[in-house]
């Protein structure tokens, strides 16, 4: 995975869950052998923002995989829906598009203690992202290696991605 390059494209809105979503991430890529040059994080204001810096990313011929990073909380109206079913819809349809697979990491909790929980332990939504722009940048480079697997489901019924062992 040494060749292969990974954008990030992280909102800041929920920094303090967004920031963590990062933190994690960028170290699951480090421990799994991609270099920090091989990474290029860009930050934009909210969810609602982010398929359009993925679209540019994917664009530019320049990366592998796509990883979107964001939390959008559940609120008193229904806009935390509108702004998720968009960007979900609109980065689905950038990744069939552009033929870069685009993982996405955006929480949608009920309340911050939800999104907290995410962002460690055996539901850390950051490193599961990072693990499966691994598996898809293999997969768009052909590869066989080994972080090929399929999915499967932990104790707790939550679907990961893990490393082929």
């Amino acid at each position: 995975m040494k060749r292969s390059r990974f954008g990030i494209i992280v909102s800041r809105f929920n920094e303090s869950i967004t920031g963590k979503l990062l933190e994690n991430c960028l170290r699951t890529l480090n421990e799994e052998g991609v270099e920090n040059d091989r990474i290029q994080v860009v930050h934009v204001p909210g969810g609602f923002e982010i398929p359009w810096a993925v679209q540019e990313m994917a664009l530019s011929g320049r990366f592998d995989a796509i990883i979107a990073l964001g939390c959008v909380l559940k609120g008193q109206t229904p806009q935390n829906d509108y702004i998720s079913q968009a960007t979900y819809a609109h980065l689905q349809k950038i990744s069939l598009e552009t033929r870069v697979p685009c993982v996405t990491g955006i929480l949608t909790p009920n309340n911050f203690k939800q999104a907290v929980a995410r962002t460690k332990g055996e539901m850390d939504r950051g490193s599961e992202a990072a693990l499966a722009a691994l598996v898809m940048a293999e997969m768009k480079l052909g590869g066989t290696g080994r972080f090929l697997s399929v999915r499967h489901r932990d104790p707790s019924g939550t679907a990961s991605v893990g490393r082929k062992r």
